[in-house]
């Protein structure tokens, strides 16, 4: 869906939830312990960095908008270090600082970018410890445009239903990032945002394609909810509502180095983009290229307006299409994908191939392929099965490399990889209205035309750039290396 960057500033948040200091021991690793088979790290940095909601509210603040936190501290030093780092950034902040409690501390350990182990310092909170934040939150969701409900299962949300019924009083839409395997304590929200493995924890194994929307539309008659938002990590997100078109997005591939609060960052751009009165669908599009952007650092990371909008604009590139970013996604996804295009009256073209090192040569063909109609499927051969074809040695660039290369070019609206060494049994899935390859060859040697034109779709041949080709490129490689 292609749509301009929205404004976000000044759009207040309310987050309440559970607040903690992340706090980070960076140092290196070069021998082991002589009491026990343990590594030694020699701390030379310590990060104290707002984690929990107190991360979501950071990440608010980071895009733009305007935000106010409310949760549970102890009157100790980490209490005071995370009000002053969340003051740094705009956040307002209104605790219950309760007694003889202690702040809730996590304290990892970070050698060579990996986390050697974590501490957790915490004891759940009691019932009057949250009550006692309920007139602090009544005084500061008169000018919010959403609430936030970050739920850790730490005892802040120990009863959800107190804020989100406060929050419909005021027409005050509630997100909430879930915890636990029970969400009737969420009943009556207007979006959830679970994880796949809390989703499945509450429905059961998800099946298939069909099967997570048939659960998830049974979940939201039964909650009472507007919308469930899924996280799929390597599969993208699917956004379900009542009586409307699932809507799916692909994940954007990227190199992972910490999915550490990459939960917080997709609540915090829902929230961000529907305080600045945008759509649901155009939040959940840029929350998916927030979780691209937030999942290739290190640790409790936010990221910046200008970073979301740069990574935002570099994926709706040229690309005309108005069904979602363009991207990865599996055959399920693909099926349901095409078929919304196909209900829009869209024609859908279809071209395969290995394309391991990508060239000029591919790039004019997809182009040339994506003319032909309006959306692109680019389905590429395994990696096993391209050593088939091309010999041992092959392919130079592994699927999932091919994959985030060509999902990134703006003549292709999706990718994905087919099982086997011909694209056939995908044809039959998928239907494309338009089967494309080059080659100078006439339309019978194109492999699964009797397929696409036994539904009554058409073969195209197109002609190729000449004195293009991977081969050539990689014994021309051998030759100069040698």
């Amino acid at each position: 869906m292609k749509t301009s960057f929205p404004n976000l500033q000044g759009h207040q948040v309310l987050v309440i939830g559970d607040v903690m200091l992340d706090s980070f021991y960076h140092g290196k690793a070069n021998r082991i312990s002589p009491e026990a088979p343990v590594p030694v790290v020699n701390v030379e940095r310590v990060e104290d960095l707002p984690g929990g909601a107190a991360n979501v509210a950071m990440n608010i603040a980071s895009l733009g908008a305007s935000c106010k936190i409310s949760g549970i501290t102890g009157q100790d030093a980490a209490a005071e270090t995370l009000e002053q780092r969340l003051n740094s950034v705009g956040v307002d902040c209104a605790f219950h600082r309760a007694e003889n409690r202690d702040t809730i501390i996590k304290r990892r350990v970070i050698s060579n970018h990996q986390q050697l182990l974590r501490m957790d310092f915490e004891k759940p909170f009691e019932i009057q410890e949250w009550q006692a934040m309920q007139p602090i939150v009544e005084s500061l969701l008169a000018k919010s445009k959403v609430m936030v409900l970050s739920d850790y299962n730490k005892g802040t949300l120990a009863d959800p239903q107190y804020w989100i019924n406060l929050a419909k009083k005021q027409s005050v839409p509630v997100l909430v990032d879930p915890k636990g395997n029970e969400f009737e304590k969420y009943r009556g929200a207007d979006l959830i945002t679970p994880n796949m493995t809390e989703f499945e924890a509450v429905v059961g194994t998800i099946t298939s394609e069909a099967d997570l929307i048939e659960k998830a539309q049974h979940l939201i008659k039964h909650l009472d909810i507007k919308a469930i938002l899924v996280t799929r990590s390597e599969n993208g997100m699917s956004l379900i509502r009542q009586d409307l078109l699932e809507f799916h997005l692909p994940a954007i591939a990227k190199e992972v180095s910490d999915v550490t609060g990459a939960g917080d960052t997709v609540i915090s751009t829902l929230a961000a983009v529907l305080a600045a009165g945008e759509s649901l669908e155009t939040a959940v599009t840029l929350a998916n290229v927030a979780a691209s952007i937030v999942v290739s650092k290190l640790g409790t990371a936010t990221i910046s307006e200008s970073e979301l909008k740069t990574e935002y604009q570099r994926h709706q590139g040229d690309n005309n299409t108005d069904h979602s970013i363009a991207g990865v996604v599996t055959v399920e996804q693909l099926k349901l994908a095409v078929q919304q295009a196909k209900n829009r009256g869209k024609k859908v073209v279809f071209t395969n191939g290995c394309f391991d090192i990508l060239h000029a040569g591919h790039v004019s063909y997809l182009e040339q392929a994506r003319a032909e109609g309006d959306c692109l499927i680019l389905a590429i051969n395994t990696d096993e099965s391209v050593t088939k074809l091309k010999g041992q040695g092959r392919p130079v660039n592994t699927a999932s490399r091919r994959l985030a290369v060509l999902a990134g070019l703006a003549s292709v609206d999706w990718v994905t990889c087919f099982d086997g060494d011909t694209p056939e049994a995908l044809l039959k899935e998928v239907q494309p209205d338009i089967l494309v390859k080059g080659g100078d060859y006439d339309k019978t040697g194109v492999v699964g035309w009797e397929i696409v034109e036994g539904y009554g779709g058409e073969v195209r041949v197109m002609g190729l750039v000449e004195n293009c080709s991977t081969t050539a490129i990689v014994e021309k490689i051998g030759r100069d290396s040698s």
